[in-house]
């Protein structure tokens, strides 16, 4: 007899933690329920009652990998000086392929991934990745402008704006690494944007 309902041992968030590397390796349109339930080893009755239907699971899964950035994002800014911890972040599209699980390799930014695939069609994912946006924003130009006072970071723009262009510039590289990259070239160019905020 087939067994029904929640499987002993079922643990919603590292179910979670696996779909997200699973939907970051291949995406959303690529990733089937069949793909959910085989690689994590989940009854699907078990994942539609805990997550619901793919797109639900997949926006849990976006919020997720958002939550962590935020917290890593937040944690590697907080020091002094800031432009390496900014070369890091920045260059970490880049080196994206020294990460695999046995789920894949990541592929670009998740949350960019979401606005190339799901947006703006889809309303409650463009409200996720405006958020997460805007999140990183926020934090980039608090520290830029920490960065400022200090005198590390030149204060010949606002670090608002200093900020929306390294989201442009991260957020492009993650674009672009999908599709494969010269790595020298890439971080040739985060170099020349860290060099243009320094005072």
């Amino acid at each position: 007899m087939a067994r029904t309902g929640r499987p002993r041992g079922f643990d919603k968030d590292q179910t979670l933690l696996c779909a997200l590397e699973l939907f970051w390796s291949r995406g959303y349109g690529a990733t089937s329920i069949q793909d959910l339930v085989d690689a994590l080893a989940v009854e699907r009755g078990s994942l539609y009652g805990a997550f619901g239907d793919k797109r639900r699971f997949y926006l849990d899964a976006v919020r997720l990998y958002w939550e962590v950035y935020e917290r890593h994002l937040t944690s590697a800014l907080d020091t002094t000086p800031v432009l390496p911890a900014l070369r890091e972040i920045l260059t970490h599209p880049a080196r994206l392929d020294e990460i695999s699980t046995e789920l894949g390799t990541p592929q670009g930014c998740l949350v960019g991934n979401t606005t190339a695939e799901l947006v703006p069609h889809d309303s409650e994912a463009t409200e996720v990745v405006t958020r997460s946006y805007r999140r990183f924003t926020d934090i980039v130009a608090a520290a830029l402008r920490r960065a400022q006072a200090s005198g590390e970071v030149t204060d010949s723009a606002r670090p608002e704006d200093q900020a929306q262009l390294l989201l442009y510039v991260v957020q492009g590289l993650s674009l672009v690494s999908r599709a494969g990259l010269d790595r020298a070239a890439a971080l040739a160019a985060v170099d020349t944007a860290i060099d243009a905020l320094r005072a």
